[in-house]
């Protein structure tokens, strides 16, 4: 079966190696996913979602039953008060952006206590650049706490929250482009609990992305005020071609709302545009297909660090996200293995990827991505800064066997 995309023969034998390795490691896998189908299925059912809930709404978008019968399932999903699930939030940079606009106004103080955030973030906030519109830029404070070996600063978040003119608290749950680990669920709940023996008050925002339904729990049911995330990541399953999710307190997500349509209309206002059914089944799949994401990466994990890759995390480390950093070591390798994993997807793949700029990045990127929607990064796919170390950030992979045969073509290309 092989033979069609000339595997190499050494590469055959050491994904058959792989697999019989990773065999306890994807069971534990299979159990978490059983456990998020249980809950995405309860939730359907406490709810009640019917056909006519699927109903396209035009125009304003009032009085649209699906789509708040939608939010509802979320909500349940996530152990949450309530929830925004929209066409209208773009990216899962957008659904931070909409959090942070709608949560802070002008004096407000906000902290980051995972260190620097995500480098399309830094724009947002004005930690780079000179855009008008960030927050720095509206008269919003921003602070930063970094971790320490890969956790938490919890003495220093402890001293400055004791101040209490904080008005919000950022953690990134994922790597984004940083040299650090992903931040696991464990590790959320127990900063939490930290901030609230001082601050009861201040509003804990996570940003979610790539990591929804990868542990048993989420950081709504440890105690965070609100999540947000897109459907090009976890929870869209490559059925949804657009959109994004915030979830949280009801008092969060009103003023969230009124920040992404009107001041005092809020989640009343919002056309589905048709797109309900591909939400709902998104989610339904989610657990599945985020799985398969998961078997993908780990397999990636093996294979890399068996040929003298740097991989973070290893194949057998705790993962709280879909995301696996490879570092190749030289740009030349780099490209050659983004250009592989293009080869190696349904869409596109005769297409040769480059490094370009990319707007709200720094650096040049290079991104492969041979995906039914492009940019969504729960299908197999690949981006990466060209600058030393040269890391690729992988992620996703909508069925393990799909994902497999992708890391080989890839693998087969960076080794010839």
């Amino acid at each position: 079966m092989y033979k069609d995309f000339n595997i190499r023969k050494d590469l055959i034998k050491l994904s058959e190696e792989a697999e019989i390795e990773l065999k306890d490691i994807f069971k534990e896998i299979d159990d978490n996913t059983m456990l998020c189908s249980s809950k995405v299925l309860k939730a359907f059912q406490d709810e009640a979602v019917n056909t006519s809930d699927f109903s396209e709404v035009s125009g304003y978008g009032y009085s649209d039953t699906g789509r708040d019968k939608l939010e509802r399932v979320f909500a349940r999903v996530f152990k949450a008060e309530d929830a925004l699930v929209r066409p209208q939030i773009m990216s899962g940079t957008h659904a931070i952006t909409l959090c942070l606009s709608g949560l802070l106004k002008y004096g407000d103080t906000f902290i980051s206590i995972s260190g620097e955030p995500y480098d399309s973030l830094r724009t947002v906030i004005g930690i780079d650049g000179d855009i008008s519109t960030s927050l720095i830029n509206n008269g919003i404070k921003y602070e930063q706490i970094d971790l320490i070996n890969d956790d938490f600063d919890y003495d220093k978040i402890s001293d400055r929250l004791k101040e209490n003119n904080v008005k919000l608290v950022e953690i990134q749950r994922s790597v984004g482009y940083s040299a650090r680990k992903s931040i696991c669920i464990d590790k959320i709940e127990k900063v939490i609990k930290t901030i609230r023996k001082v601050n009861k008050d201040v509003i804990i925002m996570v940003d979610n992305c790539y990591g929804a339904f990868v542990e048993d729990r989420e950081p709504t049911e440890v105690g965070a005020d609100v999540i947000a995330s897109s459907f090009m990541k976890n929870l869209g399953s490559g059925i949804a071609t657009s959109g994004g999710y915030i979830v949280g307190t009801k008092k969060c997500i009103n003023l969230i709302a009124d920040r992404l349509t009107v001041p005092g209309v809020g989640k009343n206002l919002g056309a589905n545009f048709g797109v309900l059914i591909n939400y709902y089944k998104g989610l339904f799949f989610a657990p599945r297909v985020v799985s398969s994401a998961l078997k993908t990466q780990i397999f990636a994990s093996y294979m890399l660090e068996k040929l003298g890759y740097v991989v973070s995390p290893k194949y057998n480390e705790k993962r709280t996200d879909i995301i696996q950093v490879i570092e190749l070591g030289t740009e030349e390798k780099l490209v050659k293995f983004c250009q592989g994993l293009q080869k190696g997807g349904p869409i596109e793949s005769d297409l040769v990827p480059m490094p370009a700029p990319m707007p709200g990045y720094p650096h040049d990127e290079i991104m492969a991505g041979a995906s039914f929607t492009p940019s969504a990064t729960i299908e197999l796919s690949a981006d990466a800064p060209i600058c030393p170390p040269y890391k690729a950030y992988m992620q996703g992979g909508l069925s393990y066997e799909y994902g497999k045969l992708g890391i080989l073509i890839a693998l087969n290309n960076i080794e010839e």
